[in-house]
C-alpha cells in the first residue's frame, strides 16, 4: 500500500505530536500521523493529576483532559492516523521522504514531502544511573511505577524509595503515599531539587516526605525481589563519601533519574544533535539541519510544560505544511557558560515570520538574574527574572526580523540586576526589553 504525496509525516501522537498534525492540517497540508501504541495521547494517558494547560487553556487540566481536547480537534480535521505501527526506516529521496511502516497488516511504503519527529523521550534507567549488583524486581522507572498505579491499578511496591528529585518522581511519591505505600524518601545527589520547587512544595512536605539532598543509591540488594539499598553521602564532586553509607529496607527502588530524548531516526538520518539539548540542532522554524525534517516536543529540547510542548508542535506543524526546499542561511546562537541549555539554536534568517521563542535553562540556582540577547555585540534585548534555576526551564520572545543582517552573530549572556523583586518583575516575573517587542511571562509552572 502506498500514500503518495503526502505533504507532512507527523512521527508520535502525543501532544507534540497531536498538535503538529492539527496546525499542518490547518494550514492546508495532507498529514499523515503515526503513532506506535493503541491510542493516542502519549505519556498523559497516565498522568492523572492536574496542572496541565496553565499556560495554554488557562485552567488546569488532568493528562487524559488535555490529551482528549487535542484528540477532538484532531478528529475535525483530514488528518490519516495509523495506530500501533513503527516507523522502521526513513530515506531522503531528492526533495521527498521514504518511509517504511510496519503494523499488523504488513509493510507500509509512504512518502512524505516533509517530517516531523515528535518521538518524546525515555527515562534513564538503573543501568544507567549506575547502580551495581543484580537487578531483582522491584527496580522501575517513576514513569512504569505510574503506569502500574494510574492503568493499570496495581501497586508495585508498599515499602520504597526514590531515586532523584525529579517532577515525575516526586510526582510518584505523593501518589504512591495516597495509594497506602511507604515512601522512606526521596534520594537526590545534587545539592538541589531536579523538579519544579512547586512540587517539592505539594508532592513531598504536604505529605512529609524527607527530601535528602547530596545522597545516592551504590547497590541493591536481594535476588528474585528487592529486599534492601544501600545509600552513600556524595562529596562536591558526586562521589559517594567513605563510611557515610547506610542499609534501607525496602522492596522497591523507583527511579527519577533523568529523560532522554528519543532520537533515534534523527541518528538514522545523519541529523546533528545538540550536546545541551541532546535533541536535534533546530532554526526557529524547528526545521534540524536537515531540509524537510522538523522537531518538536521532549525529542527536541525536554519541557517542564506540555503546554510548551504543544506550542513547540503547533511551530512544527506550521513550518512543515509551509515547508519549501531552499538554501538556508543560517545564524548560529551562542550562549555564555550561565546557560545550561537553550533552543534554538540558529535562525534562519531566509524565513523570519514573527517572534521567536528561546527556551533556556540556567547553569545554576540565580537569584536577580537579567538575560541578554547580543547582535553584533549590541544589546538587543534583556529581560530581568527574580530566579533561574536549572530544574525550571524559561523562555524569552524577540522580534529579529529588524536587527539581523545574513552575517549577524547572535549571542545569549547573563548578569544579576540589583534593586527590590517589586521593582524588576512584574505578575508574570520577569519584565524588561530594549526592543518594541516587550517581553512575555517566564514561564508558568504546575504539576508535570
Amino acid at each position: 500500500m502506498i500514500f503518495n504525496n503526502v505533504n507532512v509525516a507527523v512521527i508520535g501522537g502525543g501532544p507534540a505530536g497531536l498538535a503538529a498534525a492539527i496546525a499542518a492540517s490547518v494550514e492546508g497540508a495532507s498529514v499523515l500521523l503515526v503513532e506506535r501504541e493503541a491510542r493516542l495521547g502519549g505519556i498523559l494517558k497516565q498522568c492523572i493529576h492536574d496542572g496541565f494547560g496553565v499556560v495554554r487553556y488557562d485552567e488546569k487540566l488532568t493528562g487524559p483532559e488535555y490529551a482528549f481536547r487535542d484528540i477532538a480537534t484532531l478528529d475535525q480535521t483530514n488528518t490519516h492516523v495509523l495506530l500501533q505501527t513503527f516507523v522502521s526506516r526513513i530515506i531522503k529521496s531528492g526533495n521527498a521522504f521514504q518511509m517504511t511502516l510496519c503494523n499488523r497488516h504488513g509493510i507500509l511504503q509512504v512518502e512524505a514531502n516533509s517530517i516531523v519527529l515528535a518521538t518524546g523521550c525515555r527515562e534513564r534507567t538503573a543501568r544507567q544511573a549506575g547502580i551495581h549488583g543484580v537487578h531483582p524486581a522491584g527496580i522501575m522507572t517513576a514513569g512504569s511505577a505510574q503506569y502500574y498505579v494510574n492503568i493499570m491499578g496495581q501497586l508495585p511496591t508498599k515499602r520504597c524509595l526514590i531515586l532523584g528529585s525529579g517532577d515525575i518522581g516526586m510526582i510518584m511519591a505523593r501518589r504512591l503515599t495516597l495509594e497506602g505505600a511507604s515512601v522512606i524518601g526521596v534520594y537526590e545527589a545534587m545539592g538541589r531539587p531536579g523538579g519544579l520547587l512547586r512540587n517539592v512544595s505539594q508532592c513531598l512536605n504536604d505529605y512529609d516526605i524527607p527530601l535528602n539532598l547530596g545522597h545516592t543509591v551504590t547497590r541493591v540488594f536481594g535476588s528474585q525481589r528487592l529486599r534492601g539499598a544501600e545509600v552513600y553521602r556524595v562529596d562536591k564532586s558526586l562521589n559517594p563519601i567513605r563510611g557515610s553509607e547506610s542499609a534501607v529496607k525496602c522492596d522497591g527502588l523507583i527511579l527519577s533519574v533523568g529523560l532522554i530524548p528519543e532520537n533515534e531516526l534523527a541518528d538514522s538520518l545523519d541529523i546533528p544533535i545538540s550536546n545541551s539539548t541532546h535533541g536535534p540542532v533546530c532554526d526557529q522554524n524547528n526545521m534540524t539541519m536537515v531540509d524537510g525534517v522538523f522537531s518538536c516536543g521532549n525529542s527536541m529540547y525536554v519541557s517542564d510544560l506540555v503546554d510548551y510542548v504543544s506550542e513547540s508542535g503547533e511551530n512544527a506543524g506550521r513550518s512543515a505544511a509551509r515547508y519549501i526546499s531552499h538554501e538556508r542561511t543560517l545564524i548560529d546562537i551562542t550562549a555564555s557558560k550561565d546557560f545550561l541549555s537553550f533552543s534554538p539554536q540558529c535562525i534562519d534568517f531566509d524565513i523570519i515570520r514573527n517572534e521567536t521563542n528561546v527556551f533556556f535553562r540556567s547553569s545554576e540556582v540565580r537569584e536577580k538574574a537579567v538575560v541578554h540577547v547580543y547582535v553584533d555585540n549590541r544589546e538587543a534585548f534583556s529581560q530581568q527574572f527574580p530566579m533561574l534555576q536549572p530544574a525550571e526551564m524559561e523562555r524569552i520572545t524577540i522580534d529579529f526580523g529588524a536587527i539581523l543582517t545574513p552575517k549577524s552573530k547572535i549571542e545569549l549572556r547573563m548578569s544579576e540586576y540589583s534593586g527590590s523583586d517589586d521593582s524588576a518583575s512584574d505578575d508574570s516575573g520577569s519584565v524588561s526589553s530594549a526592543t518594541e517587542s516587550g517581553a512575555t511571562e517566564s514561564g508558568a509552572t504546575e504539576d508535570q
